[in-house]
């Protein structure tokens, strides 16, 4: 693929990830165009049908995430400060707004496959050598980094008038993960209560998550396909009309 048009499929799904986690999977594709700085025609040529763009942002997403992950994990020798850099990395991808959106748009399998890696693993590995150090609570688990994130990225009431401000956010990951610091530090820290979604448990969550995927994507197709026979009966049936109206005779 060219240079020229690397950066432009690049700017297409960072805009329609963007526009999908404001508007939701069926925004304009004008809207995605314009935001890209591309003509609609180019969004065409890289994406020429909508699920196709739906599977290239989730793709994206996840692949950002995946990189997000080893990427603080072999470049900060402080693991907290690698858990806290990668947290701030995953909360600009709007995971919590984009992917339950699309989800149901594609085949998840589909999806998974084309991503290299998975970063459950990392972020463990960070979450565990910081406990190790004494930096994080000891009963902290790989669920509440990453489901904290998927909450700070749904949207919040009110919509755009919250939306501009992605440094709000960023200061209330920053109070959280100040509330990661274990017993001893200058603040007493609450016994936390819950359920403990710790790795293991995330990916049978996420199993789960895919067989529903699966179901709503099948159930979409069955869907449009009874859409679809539905027109053809309704375009035969004024067809039968049509050709008995030219058998009458001519009352005249």
């Amino acid at each position: 693929m060219r240079a020229d048009a690397r950066r432009n499929r690049e700017q297409i799904l960072r805009a329609a990830r963007e526009v999908f986690a404001d508007q939701g999977p069926d925004a304009p594709l004008d809207e995605i165009a314009r935001r890209a700085g591309v003509g609609i025609a180019t969004l065409y040529r890289r994406f020429p049908h909508r699920a196709e763009l739906h599977r290239g942002v989730a793709i994206e997403v996840l692949t950002a995430l995946v990189e997000a992950a080893h990427r603080a994990a072999a470049e900060e020798g402080d693991p907290c400060l690698a858990l806290r850099r990668f947290m701030h990395a995953a909360l600009d991808l709007k995971i919590g707004s984009v992917l339950p959106a699309l989800l149901g748009r594609f085949t998840v399998d589909e999806v998974l496959d084309s991503v290299p890696g998975d970063a459950v693993d990392p972020i463990d590995a960070m979450l565990l050598r910081a406990q190790e150090r004494g930096l994080v609570r000891s009963d902290v688990v790989f669920g509440d980094i990453t489901l904290m994130i998927i909450r700070l990225t749904r949207p919040l009431p009110g919509g755009g008038r919250f939306a501009p401000d992605d440094g709000l956010a960023h200061r209330q990951l920053d109070v959280y993960i100040d509330g990661l610091r274990p017993t001893g530090s200058p603040r007493p820290t609450t016994p936390l209560g819950g359920p403990a979604v710790d790795a293991e448990a995330f990916k049978r969550i996420r199993e789960r998550v895919i067989d529903d995927a699966h179901e709503a994507h099948e159930a979409r197709d069955a869907h449009e396909a009874r859409d679809a026979h539905d027109a053809r009966d309704a375009d035969e049936a004024h067809d039968a009309r049509d050709a008995a109206s030219d058998l009458d005779p001519d009352p005249a």
